[in-house]
């Protein structure tokens, strides 16, 4: 073969593979799988069009196995060049081995406020490793023909709030709550997550803990534990076997009134344009009490550290920032909330309906996710098994409490004795 040939013969073969070695080239880690259509079909093309050259993938992981998942390929250098980035310290413990960016100074970080900083800083405040992109609520969905048919009214305290369950359980008709205790985290992450906060004020209560000044034993958190062992009467038969697959769409089939949630669950329901829906906040302890919601810094995103496309990564992490990207993620998303100051319109009512509460409750984040959750015991699992076993009424309210403070106490030392 001549040698001019040769070349040519290379220099094309070069040419037709190079699509190939771009596709995917800057690859995004997330435990969204919910969210990959926006991706794929919204958010990746919208910073496409303006980024000529630069090729994103969206590469999530199921949500149970991320964590671990994502640790073992940071560790083999194999990790996408973006991190989802969980609140506090699971991401702590990634930039603490050296897997993330320090992103201060950083394109983008300035639009954000410094209280949506604290999930993703190291505790002196002096790093920050992720970019705060949404937070999700927690409250109550209802169904609005249900609570026409009934004569019921959106309840305000907890007075209220059971004598509605009471009505709906004379009536027959509907279930009260549609919530199962198979995957045992709802009973954690939704119910006591929601409702805890109006008895201990949100991050007065939350801050006590972590100073050493209160206790899981105190008043106010042992009413929180009574408050769910309470909704154990209202729960289907079967509850304890009910997943919250078969929660979502117990509900959805309109078979119950009411369904404890978390933001993200509105797109789930809206999929049925059939269903009515409403939404209420956790309703306080009596009339005139100032109100709390739970409006949990959920997801952030980092760059990984050893990334062979810096440079791309952080053109993408840029973006993330503006304000294109909030108005895109927090519409398409649907119930999850920019944490950014852009100003932006939410379009979906029950989802407006829900950030509106803002404006009238103080926000607080879950009770373990800042330093709570360091040593042994785990307090997130531990939470999981006590509201689990509330539920089944197999413990006492004291009970739980005292658990949860003696697992506590046993590691951390503002609360030992």
């Amino acid at each position: 073969m001549p040698f001019g040939r040769g070349l040519r013969i290379a220099f094309l073969l070069a040419l037709l593979a190079m699509p190939a070695a771009r596709a995917g080239l800057l690859s995004i880690e997330s435990w969204r799988v919910d969210d990959r259509a926006v991706w794929d079909r919204v958010l990746i093309p919208a910073f496409e069009r303006s980024h000529a050259g630069i090729e994103v993938r969206f590469a999530p992981t199921e949500p149970t196995s991320y964590d671990a998942e994502l640790a073992a390929r940071l560790a083999a250098g194999r990790a996408g060049d973006l991190v989802a980035c969980r609140p506090f310290d699971a991401s702590l413990a990634l930039y603490r081995k050296g897997y993330l960016d320090k992103l201060d100074g950083k394109v983008g970080m300035r639009n954000f406020p410094a209280t949506s900083m604290v999930a993703w800083q190291t505790d002196d405040a002096r790093d920050t490793f992720c970019m705060p992109v949404a937070s999700v609520i927690h409250g109550f969905l209802y169904n609005k023909a249900i609570f026409r048919l009934l004569h019921l009214q959106v309840p305000r305290t907890e007075a209220e709030f059971f004598a509605l369950l009471d009505a709906v359980q004379r009536d027959g008709r509907f279930l009260p709550l549609a919530l199962g205790l198979a995957d045992r985290w709802e009973a954690s992450q939704i119910v006591f997550t929601s409702i805890g906060p109006n008895h201990w004020r949100g991050e007065e209560g939350r801050k006590a803990l972590i100073s050493g000044q209160a206790h899981f034993t105190d008043p106010p958190f042992v009413a929180a534990f009574e408050q769910v062992a309470r909704l154990a009467a209202y729960l289907p038969a079967g509850a304890a076997m009910q997943s919250y697959a078969e929660s979502q769409a117990q509900f959805a089939r309109e078979r119950a009134a009411i369904y404890p949630a978390g933001s993200w669950d509105i797109a789930y329901f809206e999929r049925d344009r059939g269903l009515e829906l409403g939404a209420f906040a956790p309703p306080v302890q009596a009339a005139g009490d100032p109100c709390f919601i739970s409006d949990h810094m959920d997801i952030g995103l980092g760059v990984n550290r050893r990334s062979k496309h810096k440079a791309d990564a952080y053109a993408f992490l840029a973006w993330v920032g503006s304000q294109e990207f909030a108005d895109l993620y927090t519409n398409r998303v649907t119930g999850f909330f920019s944490l950014s100051n852009h100003l932006i319109s939410v379009r979906d009512p029950l989802a407006r309906q829900m950030l509106d509460w803002r404006r009238s409750c103080a926000s607080t984040i879950r009770v373990n996710a800042q330093v709570l959750d360091r040593g042994r015991p785990a307090m997130e699992g531990e939470l999981w098994s006590v509201n689990s076993l509330l539920l089944a009424g197999k413990i006492t309210p004291r009970e739980a409490a005292a658990r949860i403070q003696a697992g506590f106490a046993s590691w951390y030392a503002p609360q030992r004795p």
